[in-house]
């Protein structure tokens, strides 16, 4: 069904509209979980490998073969497949935004192999690209300063991760909405780096509970 209805959009010139088809249930509207995204994402893969390089479709299908990988847990292939998908838009040059959240992709692997020094360097890498692209307040800015603060806290580097977080955060509470999600990450970020830093201090102690306090429905 999912080819079918890209293949409606593209003949009318609608480009990826029904693309969301590929990971998302059209009668729930809930995302494919686990074996069934695996599956899809080697579906979608097959259905558009014969086009050209350039072609959207061909490396959305990567993209969508990395995410099913991903959410079966097979993270060594699903890295290899976005390291090719990265290595794909880099040849075919689409946006620079576009290559940073192939990036971030990345890291968020990296992360999840508990190779954290290399998600640390490409997180800082894409994290100083979009302050210089898009500015401090702006979401994906935001979004990559929380990774890399966690990835941080994963590397027992605590005080980098708090003074990340504290100068960001001000910002994020500028820009976004009282109940957005990345408010929220932001705040547990840094909560997690005050309380497991074993030189925190009785003020990193407040703060924490402050902070838990402003989050609590």
């Amino acid at each position: 069904q999912a080819k079918i209805l890209v293949a409606e959009s593209e003949e009318n010139n609608l480009d990826d509209t029904q693309w969301h088809r590929w990971y998302k249930c059209s009668l729930c509207e809930q995302d494919y979980h686990g074996v069934v995204s695996c599956a899809l994402g080697w579906a979608c893969w097959k259905t558009y490998l014969g086009r050209p390089e350039a072609d959207w479709t061909r490396w959305c299908a990567m993209g969508q073969l990395g995410r099913g990988l991903l959410a079966s847990e097979h993270y060594e292939d699903a890295l290899s497949v976005q390291e090719a998908e990265l290595s794909t838009l880099r040849r075919i040059g689409v946006p620079e935004g576009q290559m940073l959240v192939a990036q971030s992709n990345i890291a968020n692997t990296y992360d999840l192999l508990g190779r954290f020094e290399e998600a640390l360097s490409m997180r800082q890498d894409t994290y100083s690209r979009w302050l210089k692209l898009k500015g401090d307040a702006h979401e994906e800015t935001l979004r990559e300063a929380t990774s890399c603060a966690i990835t941080l806290s994963n590397l027992h580097r605590y005080a980098e991760a708090k003074a990340l977080l504290r100068k960001m955060i001000p910002v994020a509470r500028r820009v976004l909405a009282e109940s957005d999600d990345l408010q929220f990450r932001m705040r547990m970020a840094c909560n997690r780096a005050l309380c497991e830093d074993p030189a925190k201090t009785l003020d990193d102690l407040r703060e924490a509970v402050s902070m838990l306090e402003e989050i609590e429905p």
